[in-house]
């Protein structure tokens, strides 16, 4: 009835597509997540308080959702 193709049944995936690439994934962006948000917090100029770490954090999770959202 349409012009879209089913969606491929987790059970026909491969192996490393449906247990090594999510947690690969997740790995890489928890840890991109920590590393920005500490290096965030190492030096901090004056003035900018709560919002350099702040913007720090919601820009690595906008990175990470962008890159490893389809996973």
């Amino acid at each position: 009835q349409g012009l879209m193709e089913p969606e491929a049944q987790p059970s026909s995936m491969p192996c490393f597509e449906r247990r090594v690439q999510p947690c690969l994934a997740e790995l890489l962006g928890t840890a991109l997540f920590s590393f920005t948000g500490c290096l965030a917090l190492l030096e901090d100029p004056g003035g900018t308080g709560r919002l350099q770490p702040a913007l720090a954090h919601g820009l690595a999770l906008a990175v990470t959702v962008a890159v490893l959202g389809d996973i």
